[in-house]
């Protein structure tokens, strides 16, 4: 059959992918899903009297010849005996005429284009009203491809307007249009900030959003831990060079309290033991902390060097307050006492406890932060009646007894499974001491652990 006439198409698809800053594939993607919602409508409107399925037209196509400035409505069917469903089977008598070997269970493609003039004029008046929709669903697909790769990175945002506490703001984009509009919501925002229009700032992609949802396809973020790993890794070449490492981040970018500012504790380690990773990402005269910090709208950072001994990594978290002692009194739930001085006392706590708030987040330990004096006279008075440390619940004496039980009985964290293991090599030995006694036509060599025949 021929092609629906569509003129001027060729200059259609220049111009929209022109003017819209989309690849030409995109643009006739578009117009094809436009023309087989168009031949959709035509039908629908033809044959009131029928009931279409929601996925009635799965195998319809549109052929689209943007050279020769038409199209075709194509249809995939099943040849069969006896025709039923004529949008999805074919009879093999109609088949075999043009293809006398055709069996029936093939599939072939139907040219069902409308003979009708009515069919072009309805067709190129709903493209035009579905156009513009399917071109927008292009747009967002590229999107979606182009920043989903960028997850949990670092752009460069630009401010555009505020929606009820949400920030709209612009970032660059290679595909489907200049500019891509992303949302800071309230809760992803910094206080210390100013969002008036045109304001740059960098900004953390933490959602691309899927689908077809209406408005902004990316989620930004000012306050997620997120950013200061990013920033970091931007001011520091060790960092991407893999010679020094993020290990942990605790940040408190919005407290909860107007009187405490926001602040991050980061915790690194390094694989070259001539390297500072503290001394590196803090850079010579603080170049390189002070570049983040401007970032963040003067953010407090504390940089700390990542222990594996759980006490050591406590009392580097707890930076700049310094600690006379950590004890982990109770490591089956992570718990600590840290003993610090009192001139000390407050500068670990923190401004309404923020300091071993951030540190115990960046732990992952409880921490208890106490006067060594006043601890020390209380573990004594413990001890005195037959307490392992002060301060100290049921549960937690409970736990601590059965660890002494373990130890008592030489028994380590791992003896359930080590005993399981050991249980299963007797059982494996057993079965193969059996196996050759039960055989008498072969030597068991135990150099080799094999068992050979009789000569």
């Amino acid at each position: 059959m021929s092609m629906v006439p569509l003129p001027g198409l060729a200059e259609m698809v220049e111009m929209i992918s022109r003017e819209r800053n989309l690849p030409r594939h995109a643009v006739t993607n578009a117009l094809r899903e436009a023309l087989l919602k168009g031949y959709e409508r035509y039908r629908k409107t033809i044959q009131r009297d029928v009931v279409f399925e929601e996925d009635h037209f799965r195998n319809f196509d549109v052929e689209l010849d943007v050279e020769a400035g038409g199209f075709r409505i194509l249809a995939t069917k099943t040849i069969v005996e006896e025709v039923r469903d004529p949008d999805h089977e074919i009879s093999l008598y109609d088949v075999q005429q043009d293809y006398p070997e055709a069996e029936v269970g093939w599939e072939v493609t139907n040219d069902v284009t409308p003979q009708q003039a009515e069919f072009g004029r309805m067709a190129a008046i709903q493209t035009k009203q579905v156009l513009a929709q399917k071109l927008r669903d292009q747009q967002r697909r590229l999107i979606q491809e182009e920043f989903r790769d960028l997850e949990n990175t670092v752009l460069q945002a630009r401010v555009l307007r505020t929606e009820r506490q949400t920030v709209i703001m612009a970032v660059s984009s290679g595909f489907g249009q200049p500019e891509v509009e992303a949302e800071l919501p309230k809760k992803e925002q910094l206080a210390s900030d100013r969002y008036t229009p045109n304001a740059v700032m960098k900004v953390y992609l933490k959602k691309v959003y899927e689908g077809s949802r209406r408005g902004p396809q990316l989620l930004v973020s000012r306050a997620d831990a997120g950013l200061v790993v990013n920033l970091f890794a931007n001011e520091v070449p060790e960092i991407e060079e893999d010679i020094v490492r993020i290990v942990a981040v605790a940040r408190e970018a919005n407290p909860p309290s107007r009187n405490v500012g926001p602040r991050t504790k980061i915790a690194v380690d390094t694989v070259e033991r001539d390297v500072d990773p503290v001394g590196a990402c803090i850079g010579a005269r603080g170049s390189r902390i002070q570049a983040v910090v401007a970032e963040l709208r003067n953010e407090k950072i504390d940089v700390i060097r990542w222990s594996p001994d759980p006490a050591t990594y406590i009392a580097n978290a707890l930076s700049p307050a310094k600690v006379v002692e950590v004890r982990l009194v109770d490591p089956e739930i992570q718990q600590a006492h840290v003993l610090v001085t009192s001139d000390q006392l407050s500068l670990a706590i923190g401004k309404e406890g923020q300091n071993v708030r951030l540190a115990a987040r960046l732990t992952g330990w409880k921490i208890d932060i106490k006067e060594v004096e006043s601890y020390r006279a209380a573990l004594e008075e413990a001890q005195a009646q037959g307490l392992p440390y002060p301060f100290i619940t049921p549960a937690a004496l409970e736990r601590f007894r059965r660890r002494e039980e373990r130890a008592a009985l030489g028994l380590d964290e791992e003896y359930p499974e080590k005993l399981r293991l050991e249980e299963e090599l007797e059982e494996d030995d057993r079965l193969e001491e059996d196996w050759v006694e039960e055989d008498e036509d072969f030597d068991y060599d135990a150099e080799f652990d094999i068992a050979q025949p009789k000569a």
